[in-house]
């Protein structure tokens, strides 16, 4: 699994434990919900780190926060 993947499912997983819409996630943060649904497309790979913070803030949770858990650590290295 990418990062982007991890990304994906880490904004999913907060989003179902917050019982958060992506479209009320998108209201949150400020960007448009097709900037949202994009960004959980598979065929979106682009992602920049502004757009993620101000997921971040209309989630209530930091950079920090969000990249905290076991799957962002488990990551292979991008760089071989």
């Amino acid at each position: 699994m990418g990062v982007k993947d991890v990304i994906v499912q880490r904004l999913q997983n907060v989003c179902a434990e917050r019982q958060m819409t992506y479209n009320a996630l998108a209201n949150s943060a400020g960007v448009t919900p097709s900037t949202v649904y994009s960004l959980m497309s598979a065929e979106y790979r682009d992602l920049s780190v502004v757009t993620l913070k101000k997921l971040c803030d209309g989630l209530d949770i930091t950079l920090g926060e969000f990249f905290s858990t076991p799957e962002f650590d488990a990551l292979e290295q991008e760089i071989q």
